[in-house]
């Protein structure tokens, strides 16, 4: 639940210091908008996989989507963030394994589906 916590403060304060801060830079604006929204989205997520987890009880389903989510919010979230406030370009790398990770993630769940 830290994280999602987490996540979800950082992803409204760099939403918010975007706005503020990189009104006159449409690009790194833009990354910064996509950074918030898939950190929001996640975090919010984690919270549902967290309920999830207790419903299901012993399934390592939710874990599991739980750690690529965490995963995909260092590294794809966190590297556009951090390109957005002026980071070297060069962290744009990690982006790909970030959003791998999510749709690993959602992918993660569908065993859970399947079964029920």
């Amino acid at each position: 639940m830290g994280f999602a916590a987490l996540s979800g403060a950082l992803s409204v304060a760099g939403d918010a210091a975007g706005k503020h801060l990189l009104a006159a830079d449409a690009y790194r604006l833009d990354l910064a908008a996509t950074a918030t929204r898939y950190g929001l989205i996640h975090a919010l997520a984690l919270l549902g996989l967290i309920v999830l987890a207790r419903m299901v009880g012993t399934s390592r389903w939710p874990r599991i989507a739980s750690w690529l989510f965490v995963a995909g919010l260092i590294l794809f979230c966190g590297s556009l963030g951090l390109i957005a406030a002026g980071a070297p370009h060069g962290l744009a790398i990690f982006a790909p394994w970030g959003g791998t990770a999510f749709i690993l993630g959602w992918i993660a769940l569908l065993p859970m589906a399947v079964r029920r």
